[in-house]
């Protein structure tokens, strides 16, 4: 992959490997993609304010969250069906995630069950629940809690499924439903289809085990046909059901980072589902300017980060942590594991030059004055 010099490369292998149905799911965004097309204008509005004449020849970019020091300021994003870009690529993400010493989020909507990811890579693991029923949920804790995930993430901008139109248009499930169209663009991307044939056409593996065994949730999860009815008081029963840090995903808003303080979460990840859901709403980048300082529990982002810059831009402007969803689906689509690890070295390097050339030797000392006003 060395030919591989930004994100984009990745994005482009992918393309050309996965059938276009495949390669749409991993891509598209809700309704016309607006929302998709914000969360990335966004980053390139806000600009640096670089320091010069400081000291930057030694250049440290760990950050710290919950107590625990990383060596980089990066989580892997829960991501759903990740087994239609590589057969095991949720195992492939949660050893890449291990290796570079990040935590690794797994999905409820993963192919590859809880306990299969907890025993893959001895990294830092976090479960992100979606909650179809409150019985089956609380299932779900309780095996993550078993399997040693550290961290629960409740999801809670899915009460219903977001108008994806490019799922409507190809006709996308798992388990999939062939029809003409579909095995021509399977035949037309050989070695996807034959990995796949290989190792057995995905599934969402955390119900189909012993313990949850059940096709009407696949299709329900699929359709993000959630709980609807999941409130602030569902929220202090899981709340209690956690021991552990527990981090809210998808809130937006300071009033909304205010009740999920109040009612004891331990974290919010600001996000608009990488624009997949809603489409017209604020770009996460934007909400955490606007946010930031105004509340004492960590803030992390996600949704439109593609480069180390990005990455740079979202710790000045308040996070903890940024969250890497497609960018590291790309490399995972394009070459694996390798792929996965090259991504977020490549995101590495450039956060490492961003921080120099902006003047600021760790990213830790890094904060609002180092971006201009958005215009």
């Amino acid at each position: 992959m060395s030919s591989c010099v930004k994100i984009e490369d990745f994005r482009r292998r992918a393309r050309r490997r996965l059938p276009r149905m495949v390669f749409d799911y991993l891509e598209g965004g809700a309704a016309g993609e607006r929302g998709l097309s914000r969360n990335r204008e966004a980053f390139s509005k806000h600009l640096f304010e670089a320091r010069r004449l400081t000291d930057v020849s030694h250049r440290d970019a760990s950050a710290s969250l919950f107590g625990k020091r990383y060596p980089l300021p990066l989580a892997i994003a829960p991501t759903g069906i990740n087994g239609v870009l590589r057969p095991g690529g949720d195992l492939m993400l949660a050893r890449a995630a291990a290796r570079h010493g990040i935590p690794f989020c797994l999905s409820t909507a993963s192919t590859s069950t809880i306990e299969e990811v907890a025993t893959a890579s001895d990294g830092e693991k976090w479960f992100q629940l979606y909650v179809l029923h409150r019985e089956q949920g609380m299932l779900f804790v309780k095996r993550a809690l078993d399997a040693g995930y550290t961290t629960l993430i409740l999801t809670v901008d899915v009460a219903v499924n977001g108008k994806r139109e490019r799922d409507m248009r190809s006709g996308f499930k798992v388990p999939f439903r062939l029809s003409p169209r579909i095995a021509l663009d399977a035949a037309l991307h050989p070695l996807w289809s034959a990995s796949q044939i290989r190792h057995g056409l995905p599934e969402l593996a955390n119900f189909a085990t012993a313990q949850a065994t059940d096709a009407s949730s696949q299709a329900a999860l699929m359709n993000r046909q959630m709980d609807a009815s999941f409130d602030w008081a569902a929220f202090a029963q899981l709340r209690n059901a956690w021991p552990h840090k527990l981090i809210l995903k998808g809130l937006n808003s300071l009033a909304e980072v205010g009740l999920a303080e109040r009612a004891g979460a331990d974290a919010v990840i600001l996000s608009n589902h990488g624009g997949r859901q809603l489409e017209d709403v604020a770009a996460p980048i934007d909400t955490l300017r606007a946010v930031a300082g105004k509340c004492k529990m960590p803030l992390l982002l996600d949704s439109g980060i593609r480069s180390g810059a990005d990455v740079v831009k979202g710790m000045a402007a308040g996070a903890q942590l940024c969250l890497l969803g497609r960018a590291t689906l790309y490399g995972l689509a394009a070459d694996g594991e390798a792929g996965v690890c090259d991504v977020i070295k490549m995101i590495a390097s450039e956060i490492d030059t961003t921080l120099a050339l902006t003047g600021y030797p760790r990213v830790s000392e890094i904060g609002p004055e180092a971006l201009l006003a958005a215009h």
